[in-house]
């Protein structure tokens, strides 16, 4: 397992409906607590204030259409947020609070395209937030000013990355892992069989490092007006410093108690503020608890999911790509992409002509070879009929990489990843660490390749060529996918596993164009001539019954004939994993726990497979 230290690290492990319109609510604010407040003013300027608090999901939750996505936000939801405060009249100004926030940085450079255009008004906006850390600065270099609540802190030390090697525990623990890959940049063997990096793999994860680094450095200088040598100073002084250091360091403007902000702004702008709350509110009505028939009726009713007008959809490809129907709460309480659901939504966009574009959202790192063929099939498919454009978010590796390829036009943010363009395949045998534990395994084989599934044994050098022919099969399939759908990229220089931030990957062909998916979507809407407010924009997959979905949290205690025992075998089943995901989660923290969590679960389908398509590591930016 690769541990992850100060501000990058590598993981590695073998181990839905349509969003509501966004409603802004206006009133006076007061920054003196959390709720807003009536202020008499006579003369004043109209400030926003917009709170980002944890986490912004990638897509809507399945039963948002029934509990509302207001606590919960999606990125569409924050980015539709700040379009209207843009076109507020009344509003010159805007404050972001961050409150916990837990922002990617490919997130926080979708938000800074929203801003710029915020900006591009003739507005300003403020940042606040109680500390800052490297994606919160990156963010800061969006707005105009920077403030910092008193006695908060900066840690911005650079980057740095960490690896573990795990051949000699292996060894110690009787282990005989063979990994096997396609590709000599992939990097998965790696990590079991070796004590240290492959030159391949340095010059792969170096390059994608160089390539992070160079783009948080690029941002921040030419945001703040710093050198290379300021800015090397400021990390110095920074790496773990308090107010003053930052404001003289350049990299924040004001620290002050957040009581004071109003007083603060009021000074900056000359007249008294009128605050303008900004709020996501979709516009959800509430349950009437009071009546029980009503309330049953909204609970167990189907929710619709058809356009009535033109419409763009947006199709989500969020997480590790399996075989069948896609999954809420896995091994590690991930959410899966299953081919067949992908398939079924394409087919319903397919048969609904009121749907002219779409648009294919990836934040995956691969996973299933079966399934991210069956996918690009039907991305290819549907994009005979319509155009079916990309959008990167933080991740297209490996397996997401072969369904970005169906696609006719491909955006990325400047820090997403992508590429991994290779196979893993493999197994641990466990020979070793039976002997040690005294375990005796007896194995019995019927049919001539049956010993390639043994625990025990591991593959003689001939059936481990076997699995390589297969493996290869699988790659060259893959190659031909990209060099259909990317006809200009050069495989020599993109291919065999090597990883690419997007701001490389355009001048390599591998995508078209920077920006995050509202760009994708206006420029897919204007290439179609739909004008905007005239089309609706649908997401897939699409919202989900109650009844449906807790037939998915119920499990197996849903069909067993004995409930009693299938819920004791249930909740004994979850406790060994909830313990590792728990341990895991608290190590890593919320911020990157998903991602994490994402690359585990891709790897783990090793358990059933032994042929995959995944990037094998999860990099962390702090």
């Amino acid at each position: 397992m690769t541990k992850m230290s100060s501000s990058v690290g590598v993981w590695m492990a073998s181990l839905c409906m349509v969003v509501a319109p966004v409603t802004v609510t206006h009133a006076h604010l007061s920054l003196d607590d959390d709720k807003p407040a009536a202020k008499a003013v006579v003369k004043s300027t109209g400030i926003g204030h917009v709170e980002i608090h944890g986490a912004l999901a990638e897509m809507p939750h399945p039963l948002a259409w029934l509990t509302g996505s207001g606590d919960h936000p999606t990125m569409r939801d924050m980015l539709a947020l700040l379009q209207e405060a843009s076109e507020d009249e009344h509003v010159s100004g805007l404050v972001i609070r961050l409150r916990e926030a837990e922002l990617t940085l490919t997130q926080v450079e979708e938000l800074g395209s929203a801003l710029t255009q915020f900006r591009s008004k003739g507005k300003k906006v403020h940042l606040f937030a109680d500390g800052y850390s490297t994606t919160e600065l990156v963010l800061g270099s969006y707005c105009d000013e920077i403030v910092m609540q008193e006695g908060g802190g900066i840690m911005f030390p650079g980057m740095y990355m960490e690896e573990m090697y795990l051949a000699d525990t292996m060894a110690w623990a009787g282990l005989t892992p063979q990994m096997v890959q396609v590709g000599d940049y992939k990097g998965a063997n790696e990590q079991y069989m070796r004590t240290s990096p492959s030159p391949q793999w340095e010059e792969n994860i170096s390059g994608l490092l160089d390539a992070l680094y160079g783009n948080v450095r690029e941002r921040i200088k030419s945001a703040r007006g710093l050198d290379d040598a300021k800015l090397d100073d400021a990390m110095r002084r920074c790496w773990m410093g308090l107010g003053d250091a930052g404001k003289s360091s350049g990299l924040i403007d004001s620290t002050i108690d957040l009581p004071s902000l109003t007083k603060h702004l009021e000074k900056a702008y000359g007249t008294e503020i009128d605050w303008h709350n900004f709020e996501v509110s979709d516009g959800t009505p509430k349950l009437d608890t009071s009546n029980p028939f009503a309330m049953l009726s909204k609970l167990f009713k189907e929710p619709s999911h058809t356009p009535t007008r033109d419409a763009i959809a947006i199709v989500h490809i969020n997480g590790p790509i399996v075989d069948g129907e896609s999954s809420e709460g896995g091994f590690l309480g991930e959410s899966s992409v299953g081919s067949h659901t992908i398939r079924r939504a394409l087919s319903e966009i397919e048969d609904e002509e009121l749907f002219k574009g779409v648009v294919i959202r990836i934040d995956s790192p691969g996973g299933s070879a079966t399934a991210s063929e069956v996918i690009w099939q039907g991305i290819k498919r549907l994009s005979e009929t319509r155009p079916v454009w990309v959008s990167v978010g933080s991740m297209a590796a490996s397996g997401g990489y072969y369904c970005l390829v169906a696609g006719q036009k491909v955006y990325v943010n400047p820090s997403s990843i992508v590429g991994s363009i290779g196979v893993v395949g493999g197994k641990i045998a466990m020979t070793g660490l039976y002997d040690k534990l005294k375990v005796r395994v007896h194995g019995r084989e019927r049919g001539p390749m049956g010993r390639m599934l043994a625990s025990s044994g591991p593959w003689s050098d001939a059936e481990q060529a076997l699995v390589r022919e297969k493996m290869k099969e699988t790659y060259d399939l893959f190659a031909s996918r990209v060099s259909a759908g990317r006809p200009g990229m050069d495989l020599s220089k993109t291919a065999e596993g090597r990883l690419f931030a997007g701001s490389d990957a355009v001048e390599l062909k591998m995508a078209d164009a920077i920006g995050g998916l509202n760009d994708c979507v206006r420029d897919l809407a204007r290439e179609l001539k739909l004008v905007e407010g005239d089309y609706q924009i649908l997401e897939f997959p699409g919202p989900r019954s109650l009844t449906d979905v807790l037939g998915d949290m119920m499990g197996p205690m849903a069909t067993s004939r004995e409930p009693g025992a299938a819920a004791a075998r249930a909740i004994g089943e979850q406790a060994g994993p909830a313990m590792i995901a728990g341990t895991l989660r608290h190590i890593v923290g919320e911020r990157h726990w998903p991602l994490v969590r994402d690359h585990l679960a891709a790897m783990l389908q090793l358990r059933e497979q032994r042929v995959i398509l995944t990037s094998p590591r999860a990099v962390i930016v702090k």
